[in-house]
């Protein structure tokens, strides 16, 4: 079920929000699970190689979330965050098989 309000993603009707805090120059690409925030949202923690110059650390963000979500890059957007580490994306699809893809991504 993906309906915690604790977790760093949340089901809408048209896609997934995801709630992320992105490392650039993180030495490898890798979705490194969820931590809480001193303010008390989770966030999942995601690593990338890249780094955080023209955009390269938001690309390979997307192109990580897509990969381990099975989607096309084109539907994932960053909708909060460009430039910040704490970020919000938006994946368009079904939300609740996006929610299931990404929980048993966690899990393995």
């Amino acid at each position: 079920m993906c309906s915690d309000h604790t977790a760093p993603f949340s089901v809408e009707s048209d896609g997934l929000r995801l709630h992320i805090r992105l490392t650039p120059k993180g030495g490898r690409d890798a979705i490194d699970g969820i931590e809480p925030l001193s303010n008390g949202q989770s966030v999942l923690k995601v690593r990338v190689r890249a780094v955080p110059e023209d955009g390269k650390a938001n690309k390979a963000l997307i192109k990580l979330i897509a990969d381990k979500l099975d989607c096309a890059a084109s539907s994932v957007e960053i909708v909060s965050g460009a430039t910040a580490r704490i970020k919000i994306l938006k994946i368009a699809g079904n939300g609740q098989a996006l929610c299931e893809r990404l929980k048993s991504g966690l899990s393995s």
